[in-house]
């Protein structure tokens, strides 16, 4: 009875036996792969959507930073020097005279041209008399080697770039002026910053400055007429180059910027922008407007859909502007 007993002991497990621990122990395994896919997947969403939301709140804060200087320097405090009626808008090094240009992107991004001096003295006018590259001013103070003067002279505007000074009443110019009468101004740098998009991030003068920033719109914000109000009316895309009348009556800009979540989803989780028939996660901008815009990101790939995106709008008023409504 005992050697029997002994016998059975050691037989071990059976066929059956371990079948059974296989396929539970396969079951096990089955079940914590999902487990450990469907955790990867919302950590692969969730710190890609804090970068995303990251990336977009720099690159709202760097463009902010930037517009907010427009048209500084840039005499316009003085109804004797309306730089902002010159017609045709003058230009030095390639750098127009305007301090906000937005340039329309089609079905891509918009690309944002700031400009604006470096003058310490706010660019103050003063009365010239010209002689070829040499003008005669009551005072030059405000003036250094290397800046760049506007000469105005009613809608008559040229740019040009101190070469000397040689003493507290004279400045020399590297080369005559297109107009040779009226007032100047030294500005300092006349600095040009151009914001787009490439590569999948926004872009600096052409260097990335913010990644995972795929789409840049922008619009004017427009009084009703041209005038002292300061009130924005109506906002319009930049269908060309502003005409004088239309830069008269320009008050602020306003941005969006759509960031991308660089995690890929399996299945569509991006829409169309359809006030109709509304579906989270839609690519719509100016969504306070009566009718908001869809923003094409085909252009990113057929796959555009399965990655999630946010939406960063701001306004900006252009401050110099605003503060030389009455030379408009």
């Amino acid at each position: 009875m005992n050697s029997n007993m002994q016998k059975s002991h050691s037989l071990g497990f059976s066929l059956v036996e371990i079948m059974v621990g296989l396929v539970i122990g396969l079951l096990a395994t089955l079940v914590i792969m999902q487990v450990f896919s469907v955790f990867e997947g919302q950590k692969r969403s969730t710190t890609g959507g804090a970068d995303a939301q990251t990336n977009g709140s720099v690159a709202i804060y760097t463009i902010q930073r930037e517009a907010s200087m427009a048209g500084y320097g840039m005499p316009v405090f003085s109804t004797q020097n309306p730089a902002l009626r010159c017609d045709p808008l003058p230009t030095f090094g390639g750098a127009g005279l305007f301090p906000v240009l937005i340039t329309d992107g089609g079905a891509g991004s918009d690309t944002l041209t700031i400009r604006y001096g470096s003058t310490q003295r706010g660019g103050i006018p003063v009365a010239g008399t010209f002689a070829g590259t040499s003008v005669t001013v009551t005072n030059n103070l405000g003036c250094q080697v290397g800046d760049v003067v506007l000469v105005v002279n009613g809608s008559s505007c040229a740019m040009q770039q101190v070469s000397a000074l040689p003493d507290n009443t004279h400045v020399t110019l590297a080369a005559a002026p297109a107009v040779m009468a009226g007032n100047i101004a030294c500005m300092g740098d006349w600095n040009e910053v151009v914001f787009t998009t490439a590569a999948g991030g926004l872009t600096r003068n052409g260097i990335p400055s913010t990644a995972d920033v795929v789409s840049l719109q922008a619009q004017y914000g427009l009084t009703a007429a041209a005038g002292t109000s300061n009130t924005v009316a109506s906002w319009e895309n930049a269908a060309a180059a502003p005409d004088l009348t239309m830069r008269r009556r320009i008050r602020a800009i306003r941005i969006a910027l759509i960031t991308r979540n660089g995690a890929y989803e399996k299945g569509v989780v991006s829409y169309t922008c359809n006030t109709a028939a509304p579906k989270p996660n839609q690519t719509c901008i100016w969504t306070g407007d009566p009718t908001p815009v869809n923003v094409d990101l085909s252009g990113l790939g057929s796959d555009w859909d399965h990655y999630r995106y946010n939406v960063f709008e701001t306004i900006i008023p252009l401050r110099n502007m605003v503060w030389s409504s009455n030379t408009l």
